[in-house]
């Protein structure tokens, strides 16, 4: 076989599937959307699963990706073995109720026998043992010697995940030769040795799976393949380990360089490092690009811990300083073609690693202060394992994660308390909760009252602000009721409402209840799935279930609100023209008050920088730009380049709100006509909230007045003490302090002379 670089193959396969009828799909984010139950993307089919469930239309029946996996349940195996790492690309080929299985064997024996040159005699086919079909594929169409297709049972050859989808499949391996084997007479595809290498697998999904566990033919079957991009680039290049890939080993190079330590091929100690770090470092890149930041939860936990875990094993190899930071330039220079998004990312991808590394480096001198006090103490005390709570002292104050502390434990022959630390752990998250329900202690009932079998409720508040409705049921207590009378506080269910309900990080309206004989104050409406909680106070005569109301909206309260909320949007687009396209929000609040906005951004923002958010939202707001709400379905919304969370759900139809070109978000909020109602935009503050994320607090409009108001009114004090006006106060400060200076260095002199005389 001709040796074929992981790029070359990369782009071979691509090439062979266009030819085949194939839609070349990008590469998705690491980051999944819309898909709760994945916080990385760690396979080729991962991101595809809207496409084989049907929710939603793939771009073409027939479609082929290389995308970018993040795999961490394996991470101790990582550097020990030839075969594991945390990042890998994984190539694929689809068909979404098209081809089946004849085509997609035939066209993967032409791509490895005849574009990659694979030697036929060195092929082998495992099927599932019941699957006649594909045997009969591989021996007759394929033309494969029988001897070397292999029957499987189901732990083997067939794909399911709980109920749904599923079907058997069909893996494809190499065999490398005796040299790799163990010698068994009966050594074959599935043998624990490293002789034969499963680089193939097509997977026939042809049945549904109820939950009785009976398998229905589907009507239309599918076919996913996966292809191990390094793996396949082991093969191909005659490669003991991934590590010896052209484009990994570029890497690598670059951490045995940065050391000073020669790599043995992972026969020495050092080289599990010298692995480790090149793997990760990987990652680390790929999971930045995609907007991923460093945190304690989540996938930036991930990346955290990957970029800590490098950290130490380049201590452990001797280099002093950061060195991740020019690591990823390496990266770069081996993936940027095929993934521009590292390139165009460089220089804020450098700044988020080095200062991780700054922080860590910080973290790291003093926790292993303490870790060495505490392994002190255990050799004295004549014991083998670290408590959990100094194993949670260790992460909560120092940013030891219990991994990193049992590693380093590890190596010095001494384990940690896993159970202890675990127990810790809780105890510390139950106080937590319990600290934030005392804290946001508030007269709803935590699950609020039982609605389930009340209708969605119509929300008329885009439209107007005020509007008759129908009261469907009364709680008070949180159990249902057929009156309250004046002096209640109640909640009411409407068939219909002006009243916007707390949702989406905005505030709820407020407004009056009035009827015949009848008024309440809304205090507050909460939304529980569609159906509209109004929170009352009745202050006139009494109200019974079936009773129609009209309602009122607060107006001068929804307005303020909708500025504040139009603001957010605007703040959004002006944060990622001036910082970056990695910024993201990560959460937000609006009232009739202000704007709380918290987004993904690795530090604080300079004075310079807040100046030039602050100017391109005054921008948006002198030009009275059009503020425009439409329905539209997901795929559209996403085809237009509306910005939407990953972590929310979203419904097949979604409304998008649009500030002229300038901005297009998914939002259900309430919102302004124009920009220009905006009236004005001022920043009051940026801080941080958490590692990685900022919070950015402003407001609008005549709220704008309040803080000039404030600084007014001690100008006024200042120039009423300094016996001048407004505009001479500086000028006034500055002699008082001149004055106040000379003084100071009188009363020293004077001071010494004095200390002088007494010393004589």
């Amino acid at each position: 076989m001709r040796k074929i670089g992981l790029n070359e193959l990369r782009e071979l396969f691509k090439d062979f599937y266009v030819n085949k009828g194939h839609f070349p799909h990008a590469s998705f984010s690491v980051v999944p959307e819309n898909d709760k139950s994945l916080l990385l993307i760690n396979s080729g089919m991962a991101p595809m699963k809207p496409y084989f469930s049907g929710a939603k239309k793939p771009p073409s029946k027939r479609m082929t990706t290389c995308q970018k996996c993040i795999r961490t349940g394996d991470l101790e195996n990582v550097g020990h073995t030839d075969r594991h790492g945390t990042f890998f690309e994984m190539m694929g080929s689809f068909s979404f109720g098209d081809y089946f299985k004849r085509e997609s064997l035939v066209w993967g024996w032409e791509f490895i026998t005849q574009v990659l040159e694979m030697p036929e005699d060195r092929l082998w086919a495992s099927i599932y043992e019941d699957d006649d079909e594909a045997y009969d594929i591989w021996k007759n169409d394929v033309g494969i010697d029988p001897s070397r297709i292999l029957r499987m049972g189901k732990e083997d050859n067939f794909w399911e995940i709980g109920t749904g989808p599923c079907g058997p499949c069909s893996e494809v391996y190499y065999d490398r030769g005796e040299d790799y084997g163990c010698g068994r007479a009966d050594c074959r595809p599935g043998c624990d040795c490293d002789r034969y290498v499963e680089f193939w697998n097509h997977v026939f999904t042809q049945f549904n799976k109820d939950e009785e566990g009976n398998y229905t033919p589907l009507e239309h079957p599918n076919i996913d393949t996966g292809m191990g991009l390094e793996r396949i680039a082991c093969i191909m290049q005659d490669t003991v380990s991934i590590f010896d890939v052209d484009t990994v080993r570029h890497i690598l190079d670059g951490v045995s360089e940065a050391s000073g330590v020669v790599y043995c091929d992972g026969k020495v100690e050092t080289d599990i490092s010298v692995r480790i770090v090149t793997d990760h470092i990987r990652s680390v890149a790929f999971m930045i690009a995609d907007g991923v930041i460093p945190s304690n939860e989540g996938r930036g936990y991930v990346l955290r811990r990957l970029l800590r875990r490098a950290a130490v094993h380049g201590r452990k190899l001797g280099i002093e300083g950061p060195f991740l930071t020019d690591l990823t330039d390496r990266v770069l220079a081996v993936s940027g073609d095929a993934y521009p998004e590292l390139r165009e990312k460089r220089e804020y991808l450098r700044k988020i690693v080095r200062l991780e590394e700054d922080r860590f480096a910080a973290a790291i001198d003093q926790g292993n202060a303490l870790l060495n006090e505490y392994i002190d103490e255990l050799k004295a005390d004549g014991k083998t394992e670290l408590s959990g709570d100094k194993v949670f002292r260790l992460y909560d104050t120092h940013g030891f994660n219990p991994e990193l502390t049992r590693e380093i434990l590890a190596e010095r022959g001494f384990g940690i308390d896993e159970e202890g630390y675990l127990e810790e752990l809780r105890r510390r998250q139950e106080m937590s909760r319990t600290r934030r329900k005392t804290d946001a202690a508030s007269g709803w009932d935590e699950d609020g009252p039982d609605v389930s079998d009340l209708p969605d409720t119509i929300f008329t508040g885009y439209d107007v602000l005020a509007d008759t409705c129908k009261v469907l049921r009364i709680f008070r207590d949180g159990k249902a009721v057929e009156q309250v009378v004046c002096g209640d506080v109640a909640s009411a269910v409407l068939d219909r409402t002006p009243f916007y309900a707390e949702s989406g990080g905005q505030a709820s309206d407020v407004g009056t209840m009035e009827g015949p004989n009848f008024s309440a104050r809304v205090c507050d409406a909460q939304k529980t799935r569609g159906v509209f909680t109004h929170r009352i106070e009745v202050t006139r005569g009494a109200l019974k279930t079936g009773d129609e109301v009209f309602c009122i909206v607060e107006s001068a309260r929804r307005n303020r609100t909708a500025r504040n909320h139009t603001a957010t949007h605007l703040l959004h687009r002006a944060l990622k023209e001036s910082l970056g396209d990695h910024v993201q929000q990560a959460g937000s609040f609006v009232d009739s008050e202000q704007l709380r906005f918290d987004f993904t951004h690795y530090k604080a923002i300079e004075s310079e920088k807040m100046e030039e958010v602050e100017m391109i939202v005054n921008r948006v707001v002198d030009e009275f730009l059009p503020v425009n709400t439409e329905e539209l379905s997901m795929d559209e919304a996403r085809g237009r380049g509306a910005t939407a969370l990953f972590d929310e759900k979203y419904g097949d139809v979604v409304r998008v709100v649009s500030v002229g070109d300038f901005s297009m978000e998914l939002c259900g909020g309430t919102h302004v006509r124009n920009s220009g109602e905006i009236g004005g935009f001022k920043i009051l503050s940026e801080s941080s909230v958490g590692s990685g994320t900022r919070r950015i607090e402003a407001v609008t409009g005549t709220n704008i007045l309040q803080p000039f108001e404030r600084a007014e009114r001690v100008l006024t004090a200042l120039g009423s003490m300094l016996k001048t006006g407004p505009d001479a106060l500086v000028d006034k400060l500055e002699h008082v302090l001149s004055d106040m200076r000379d003084i100071r260095r009188e009363l020293n002199a004077a001071d010494k002379e004095r200390m002088a005389e007494s010393a004589e």
